[in-house]
């Protein structure tokens, strides 16, 4: 069941833990934008404003219409499924 809240990913190409998050989104069916902050320098600056730091993956998960943003900081798979209702 595909969940109806917005979902955004910075993540580096190398990162395993961004890679289970993805994997994760997939199997839960949830749709979500990534953001390459190895590559962009303004979404690595974004992601920098929302966390506080460098590491990835930082997900940003908010209603559809973007407001109520939660930020969660690594991989955390029960928050995430909290967050997403999966």
């Amino acid at each position: 069941m595909p969940t109806n809240k917005k979902v955004s990913i910075y993540t580096t190409p190398s990162c395993i833990y961004c890679r289970q998050t993805k994997e994760f989104f997939k199997a839960n069916q949830v749709n979500y934008e990534e953001h390459d902050v190895l590559t962009d320098l303004t979404r690595r600056q974004e992601m920098v404003d929302k966390s506080g730091q460098l590491g990835v993956p930082v997900i940003a998960v908010s209603a559809a219409d973007g407001s109520n943003e939660e930020v969660v900081i690594g991989y955390n798979r029960a928050r995430l499924a909290e967050l997403l209702g999966v």
